[in-house]
C-alpha cells in the first residue's frame, strides 16, 4: 500500500520527467476542512507540455504506486489540469492559469515546499 507522501514522491518524479516548472507541494495533512492531505502544483509552458505532464504523472502513479486517478479534468483545454488522486490532488497549470487562480494561496495554514526545477 502505497502512502500519500510516497504517491507525492512518485508524482513529482512524473512532473519533473517531462520539464514541469515551479513544482509546490502543499502539506494539508491536519488542517481542518482540507479536501486532501496533499495538493502537488506545477506549470507547464503550453498546453502540450501540460498534456504531457499528465500523462507522465499517471504512467508514474501507476507504475511505480498501483495508482490511478479518480477524476481528471481540464484535460480538453490543458491551461489547468485536475487530477484526483483522493489523499493527493494534482493541479497542472499555463503559468498564466495558475497565477490567475494562485492555488497556493488558498491554504493559508499549510505547509509549502518548492521543489527546485530540473534543467
Amino acid at each position: 500500500m502505497t502512502t500519500a507522501k510516497q504517491l507525492v514522491e512518485v508524482i513529482t518524479q512524473g512532473i519533473q520527467e517531462k520539464k514541469g516548472q515551479n513544482i509546490v507541494i502543499v502539506d494539508m495533512q491536519g488542517i481542518d476542512g482540507a479536501i486532501c492531505n496533499y495538493f502537488v502544483i506545477c506549470s507547464g509552458n503550453s498546453p502540450t507540455q501540460v498534456s504531457a505532464i499528465m500523462d507522465s504523472v499517471e504512467d508514474m502513479a501507476r507504475e511505480k504506486a498501483g495508482e490511478k486517478p479518480i477524476r481528471v479534468v481540464g484535460e480538453q483545454q490543458a491551461q489547468w489540469i485536475a487530477m484526483d488522486y483522493a489523499d493527493v490532488m494534482v493541479h497542472i497549470f499555463l503559468p498564466e492559469t495558475r497565477e490567475f487562480y494562485n492555488v497556493e494561496r488558498l491554504w493559508e495554514d499549510a505547509a509549502l515546499v518548492e521543489i527546485p526545477n530540473v534543467d
